[in-house]
């Protein structure tokens, strides 16, 4: 079976980390599986995939909404027996490419996350369902983000919920840096985010948590994107700027989880977020906002705060450090909440959606 994933990039992200981490896994299956770029930038993630010879097609770089592309993706749809899309840009072209040039492709998609800005505007709710329509299978991540979906789509299309897994022995084995080594001031309780600076993150709270909490709290944000200048100015003006370390985009991960003392994961929304899942795995306290795509996965394991409240955040930070058993405790609930997204699972049940698909 030959299977096609069309992302926009290989930036930073969830959608990208799990194809980064999943695709591997299918040689094994005896899938033939191939990834293409809207944008082909060289990434970390990029040079991960083309290490485990995988064959990535680049279809341009930087601008993903060049319509150019549906022409482009017409002769790969005809290559393939699935085609597996990821991200709106790609979900777009790639329906709208085999409608003008029908074939036997089968189409599948994944969604990931619970809510975006196109869903509020009246045109883009009536091309969602248009578009969505084109698809075989319907792949969410999360139970909030299928709710959200059919509710939008307000349709019967087959929607599966498939929770995003990771590699769990390697952030659970992952040895700890030096804490030197992330270059911070104060180096006696490090808190960690990872995450891009993107519009449905929230670094924004936890900066301004930091400001509530005593010198030897420092915080290190793992990441890039188009919101971090707002970020570090915002840590400037709270005169925060030399406990806060932007890392930017790191592969080293896991041994920045394992050297942290907390995680915290502070959203508008999500889908299901794979940087909390490593978060909770790596045997320290995740803390995450009370937002769709992070409440189901924290409740019962970590511990929630309201919705961009910084002064609980550096309460809850604070008790939990000061708190041993507490910490423990917590600690030991994430690790076992994070045991049950193994990404083999994921894997395995993206098969069988295939081998449903193909036989229809």
């Amino acid at each position: 079976m030959k299977i096609l994933h069309v992302i926009t990039s290989l930036n930073t992200g969830g959608a990208e980390k799990l194809l980064v981490d999943m695709a591997p896994l299918y040689e094994k299956k005896e899938f033939q599986i191939d990834v293409l770029l809207f944008d082909g930038t060289d990434t970390p993630f990029r040079r991960q995939l083309e290490k485990s010879g995988m064959k990535i097609i680049s279809l341009g770089k930087r601008f993903v909404y060049n319509p150019l592309f549906i022409l482009k993706l017409i002769p790969y749809l005809r290559s393939y027996d699935i085609v597996h899309t990821h991200n709106t840009a790609c979900q777009y072209f790639v329906a709208i490419a085999k409608i003008i040039t029908p074939n036997r492709v089968k189409l599948v998609t994944t969604e990931h996350s619970t809510t975006n800005r196109r869903r509020n505007i009246l045109l883009f709710r009536l091309l969602d369902k248009f578009i969505y329509a084109q698809y075989n299978f319907i792949i969410s991540i999360s139970s909030a983000a299928t709710k959200s979906l059919k509710k939008h789509l307000n349709t019967k299309l087959p929607i599966r919920t498939i929770s995003n897994g990771i590699n769990i022995p390697l952030f659970q084995c992952a040895k700890p840096l030096n804490k030197n080594e992330l270059n911070l001031k104060y180096t006696s309780f490090i808190i960690t985010m990872v995450a891009g600076f993107r519009q449905e993150k929230d670094q924004d709270t936890l900066i301004r948590a930091i400001s509530f909490l005593p010198n030897e709290y420092c915080l290190c944000l793992v990441g890039d994107g188009v919101r971090r200048s707002i970020c570090e100015k915002l840590a400037k003006s709270l005169g925060t700027e030399e406990r806060i370390r932007f890392t930017g985009i790191r592969v080293d991960i896991p041994q920045i989880l394992k050297t942290s003392d907390i995680i915290v994961m502070s959203s508008h929304y999500e889908g299901l977020s794979l940087s909390s899942i490593e978060g909770m795995s790596v045997g320290k306290p995740f803390i995450a906002s009370d937002v769709n795509g992070l409440r189901e996965i924290t409740e019962g394991a970590g511990i929630l705060f309201p919705h961009q409240d910084e002064k609980v955040l550096a309460e809850i930070i604070e008790n939990l450090i000061n708190n041993d058993s507490l910490y423990k405790q917590i600690a030991e609930q994430c690790k076992k909440r994070a045991s049950e997204y193994d990404i083999q699972k994921t894997v395995n049940a993206y098969e069988e959606i295939y081998k449903k698909v193909i036989c229809k």
